[in-house]
């Protein structure tokens, strides 16, 4: 497997020497190191989750080429063989099936994000892309993550590909994240705008994302079991790249192989808790209705096999494995790192000076009600994985310089019109936290990344900071508050020293969530 180097290309560097201005010569060293170390860790998560190699682990040919194995199943090819997929990394994906299974494949139609051939072209990544004269038909749609009708066209090519399959088939169906923007299908009559502003009017209100997806899945014809229910009786095997905590089958992409456990008086105790009920489009009262007095019933999936093949867990490891090569101490805090930005970045400021205050065995260090606001803030997350405990002793045992990694996905509440993503205003966030409070004879820095190579609807795919950030950012005339009210990181980050702590990768075609790393260096 190619190096994570190869497999992403060059980030943009700014000159790192450049960035910790106004600090000793030493401290300006140590700092460039860490930045140096972080981006090059973060190259490592993502070249891990490459979605060609992670397909090629769950699929392989037996030697008379006549036998599809997927992990412990194994599946006859007799000229039967089709695929589907949609999602951010899907076109890598189907790249690396149709290499492997060409020969074999009859038909297949994936729904990817517009311009991401262009983009992969242009970043001569050649393995990312279908040959020519290929067997898949590509649709691109769904720009900046909304559905449109670009993928709503390939969504039918999708369904009329499923619905024409016979019970000698074989449909593998590709999913990564970004699956459910590229896969729109309202059951008629509900238009695609009628769909769009119900989802819309129940966030506005408040609803929750898994309440969101309850709905989604009941309006869609291919959501929620609907695509493997359209390709029965054909076996379908789906491959799914995970960008969701915990990976649940059920909610990536909407779960389009997977029976949905949500009925009618599910949605519609949804829209009587959101008062929405009366102000229904008459369509989509037409269709749940229909689905109240359905005689079939809920459907099953029990011709479907879904694997996950690729998760955040996995680019982790890869990213801890790289740190200790490096010289560090390095742990996995945690692959399900979600809740409030806000809190978020509080936890890692916290985390920051306790876990500091161990490594260096300091008496000045956090006090006794920082440690305990730390606990308070891990309790408040209920993380299944969440190992503060273990890591802080590790921490207090080290003697040299520590990573502390994490993935997941905060959320972000927004007040201002300005541009952003997640991972830059956690990053810029975390930066506030770090510029509070002396941490000693420590260096401390902290990034986080968007695994696709994308945060938000910016270029750049995240961000990294040191506690001097703010006092950088005073020298600039620029007040963080400000920025932060406005959700406004990006344009922070750009006039910030000319964009040098932004991290770019360009569309790296995969998704798995988002890497945070936290750096802890003794001086």
């Amino acid at each position: 497997m190619a190096t994570a180097l190869q497999v992403l290309p060059c980030l943009v560097r700014a000159p790192l020497r450049q960035l910790i201005w106004g600090a000793p010569m030493a401290r300006l060293a140590s700092g460039v190191a860490l930045a140096e170390h972080a981006q090059q860790l973060f190259e490592s998560a993502v070249g891990a989750v490459q979605p060609g190699p992670m397909l090629q682990k769950a699929l392989s040919l037996d030697p008379d080429g006549r036998t599809l194995k997927v992990r412990d199943r194994s599946f006859q090819l007799r000229q039967n063989l089709y695929l589907v997929g949609f999602g951010k990394a899907v076109l890598g994906m189907a790249a690396a099936a149709e290499e492997l299974l060409g020969q074999h494949l009859v038909q297949g139609v994936i729904s990817v994000p517009k311009g991401i051939r262009a983009a992969m072209e242009c970043a001569g990544k050649q393995e990312m892309l279908l040959k020519p004269h290929s067997r898949v038909q590509v649709f691109e749609g769904a720009e900046n993550n909304l559905p449109d009708h670009d993928a709503l066209r390939a969504a039918l090519a999708i369904q009329q590909l499923a619905e024409g399959l016979t019970a000698d088939d074989l449909l593998l169906v590709l999913i990564s994240g970004g699956g459910s923007a590229l896969l729109p299908s309202p059951i008629p009559p509900i238009t695609l705008e009628e769909k769009q502003m119900l989802t819309k009017l129940l966030a506005a209100h408040g609803a929750t994302i898994q309440e969101l997806n309850t709905m989604r899945k009941a309006l869609s014809q291919l959501k929620g079991g609907g695509l493997a229910q359209a390709a029965y009786p054909a076996q379908v095997v789906s491959l799914i790249l995970s960008d969701v905590v915990g990976d649940p089958v059920e909610v990536i992409a909407s779960g389009p192989t997977v029976a949905s456990a949500h009925n009618v008086q599910d949605c519609l105790y949804i829209l009587n808790r959101y008062g929405l009920r009366a102000a229904l489009p008459r369509s989509v009262k037409t269709v749940l209705s229909r689905a109240d007095s359905d005689p079939r019933g809920p459907h099953t999936c029990g011709h479907v096999l879904n694997v996950i093949i690729g998760s955040n867990m996995l680019a982790l490891a890869e990213a801890q494995k790289q740190a200790e090569v490096l010289g560090y101490r390095a742990m996995v805090l945690s692959t399900a790192i979600q809740g409030d930005v806000k809190s978020v970045a509080q936890f890692y400021g916290l985390l920051a000076r306790v876990a500091g205050a161990r490594l260096i065995s300091s008496t000045a260090g956090a006090s006794v009600e920082e440690d305990a606001k730390l606990h308070e803030l891990a309790a408040e997350f209920q993380l299944p994985d969440l190992k503060l405990e273990e890591v802080l002793e590790a921490v207090a045992e080290a003697r040299g310089p520590v990573c502390l990694l994490a993935g997941g996905e905060p959320t972000v509440q927004l007040h201002g019109s300005g541009k952003g993503g997640r991972n830059q205003e956690l990053a810029l966030r975390v930066g506030a936290e770090l510029g509070r409070w002396p941490l000693g004879p420590i260096d401390v820095l902290f990034l986080s990344g968007g695994t696709d190579g994308q945060d938000g609807p910016t270029e750049a795919a995240g961000a990294w900071v040191m506690p001097e950030l703010t006092i950088q950012a005073a020298a600039e005339g620029l007040d963080v508050a400000t920025f932060l009210a406005h959700n406004d990181s990006y344009t922070f980050f750009c006039r910030l020293q000319g964009g040098a702590h932004l991290l770019y990768t360009g569309p790296t075609g995969t998704n798995v969530m988002d890497t945070h790393l936290l750096f802890l260096r003794p001086q």
